[in-house]
């Protein structure tokens, strides 16, 4: 076999594999800033988890930035508000969910409370039912209103978040960064029964606190304190994930009033085989194709990128 022709054929057998990978690609994250104002998110990958394109980043209003991660991963978002950053030495801090790098990437730090988190753990292998579980969590307070929507994927795959202004609604033995942001209890007065610590460090023993009610009842989906995980985990299986900062009321609405996850039992390829083929290759179409035609479509795809790379 000619180098040239080996050449072409380790190619061809590589698309050919990502192609048949298309189920342990990960997720895809995609950002969304509805906020009036700058948000800076952090992103943070738990211990193991591969560090995703950025670990923090500018976002202006109406900005939208996406990030693809492995099978496996593991980690958090969230959204730093009022931030100054020197242009020229890139040094600088935020009011809320400051990271404490002094620059606008975090470099593998977390947030400061108070902070809304969305949380992640991404299935792994190939096998197509494992399960994504994501939540929105409070427990470490709150500074802005957040959303998580999955899109595509099997299961329940509920939209969560909180997309009520706590600032507006927070008591006033909890408010931080000048009204910008709400503590939880545990950070405020560092009680055992509200950090569910010590001899409150079990599900029977550490209960929803006054606190953490509010912040239940105003974001009924969010995750409001340590045990909260019967009414604030979520899962699903295969799907991609929009996390949008500041959503409207009408937004989540929608998610809600859908009878169910976002599936498909076919879709419609086009004419143009190119322009659709790298949306396929790199997980951007939510939704599936029955077996018979995606197995004759990858028969067919295999053979015309023979046919021009030989």
């Amino acid at each position: 076999m000619s180098s040239k022709f080996s050449s072409h054929f380790d190619y061809i057998t590589l698309v050919f594999l990502l192609i048949f990978g298309k189920g342990s690609l990960g997720a895809r994250f995609t950002l969304t800033n509805r906020c009036d104002y700058t948000v800076w998110p952090g992103i943070l990958a738990n211990a193991g988890s591969s560090k995703l394109d950025s670990t923090g980043f500018e976002l202006p209003s109406g900005g939208t930035r996406t990030f693809q991660a492995l099978p496996g991963w593991s980690g958090r978002f969230w959204g730093r508000t009022h931030c100054t950053f020197d242009p020229n030495t890139g040094q600088g801090s935020c009011a809320t969910g400051d990271c404490g790098s002094n620059q606008v990437e975090c470099n593998g730090a977390g947030a400061a409370p108070p902070a809304t988190l969305a949380e992640f753990t991404i299935g792994s292998g190939t096998n197509s039912g494992a399960q994504d579980f994501y939540d929105v969590s409070l427990v470490d307070g709150y500074n802005l209103p957040m959303i998580v929507q999955p899109k595509g994927g099997s299961g329940a795959c509920g939209s969560t978040g909180c997309i009520t202004d706590l600032n507006r609604m927070c008591p006033n033995e909890l408010r931080a960064g000048d009204g910008h942001a709400c503590k939880s209890a545990c950070e405020a007065f560092g009680n055992p029964e509200y950090c569910c610590s010590g001899a409150y460090g079990s599900p029977t023993t550490c209960r929803p606190s006054t606190y953490s009610e509010i912040f239940k009842t105003a974001c009924p989906r969010s995750y409001s304190y340590a045990y909260d995980d019967a009414t604030g985990t979520f899962m699903c299986s295969g799907a991609n994930y929009e996390i949008t900062f500041c959503p409207s009321r009408t937004s989540l609405k929608s998610s809600r009033d859908s009878s169910s996850p976002e599936t498909a039992t076919g879709t419609t390829i086009g004419s143009n085989l190119s322009s659709w083929l790298p949306n396929f290759v790199t997980g951007d179409s939510s939704r599936t194709m029955p077996n018979f035609a995606l197995h004759f479509t990858l028969f067919v795809t295999f053979f015309i990128l023979l046919f021009l790379y030989i």
